[in-house]
């Protein structure tokens, strides 16, 4: 009888991540229990925008707690992608899941900043600054929806290739849904400014995640 040796990639890390996730959502919870009860109503109800984001309060405790929580789920769910489409890449890296980690986060931070400079270039603070928040708003309640997703891959419905790619599909398409409300509320600035307008979509939405694809994401499918 031939053995083959099976090698076993402890997760247990995962679980610790998710629990300090549901940590800052009891915090955030605790702390600003009216905000996130607004929050949570934001597939629903425009009133956060309406009560918050008014100011520039992007590094606001509650939007920070959040974000951390975006990048952590984020990155687990990147590190499931890898784990079903290039399984070799996670036994043989044992960083793997800290590359994603501090890939997303940078990228992330790096793209913030860029757009920060361009709303001061052209005296669009205020604009800009209201943007940020809606799409770092949407974007943190995917983190949740991805929260929600790990569990399941995790520990209830073994992650597949086609339930992977039907719920990413699924959370970009929610991406994008929140990014054209976001366009469709700011209509009129966007006509007076639509040639600027299209060089900022070309330049800080549609190029930076076509660089992110070449140089990081398509190691997953090839």
């Amino acid at each position: 009888m031939d053995f083959s040796e099976r090698v076993i990639v402890s997760t247990d890390w995962v679980t610790y991540l998710l629990v300090a996730c549901f940590v800052l959502f009891a915090l955030s919870k605790y702390f600003y229990p009216k905000r996130f009860h607004e929050f949570s109503m934001l597939p629903l109800s425009n009133q956060y925008f309406f009560v918050h984001g008014k100011d520039d309060e992007l590094n606001h405790p509650f939007n920070i707690m959040l974000f951390v929580v975006q990048i952590i789920c984020v990155s687990i769910f990147v590190f499931l992608l890898f784990k079903v489409f290039n399984p070799s890449e996670v036994q043989k890296n044992e960083w793997l899941f800290l590359q994603i980690c501090t890939a997303y986060s940078v990228f992330v931070l790096i793209k913030f900043s860029f757009e920060k400079i361009v709303g001061s270039i052209f005296s669009l603070d205020v604009l800009i600054n209201n943007y940020l928040y809606q799409k770092l708003s949407y974007r943190n309640f995917l983190g949740i929806l991805l929260f929600f997703a790990n569990l399941f891959f995790l520990y209830i419905f073994p992650p597949s290739t086609s339930a992977l790619l039907i719920f990413s599909s699924v959370v970009l398409s929610l991406n994008a849904i929140a990014l054209l409300y976001s366009y469709r509320k700011n209509g009129k600035t966007i006509l007076g400014n639509f040639f600027y307008f299209i060089l900022y979509l070309c330049a800080l939405e549609i190029a930076p995640y076509i660089i992110l694809y070449k140089t990081f994401f398509k190691g997953i499918l090839f």
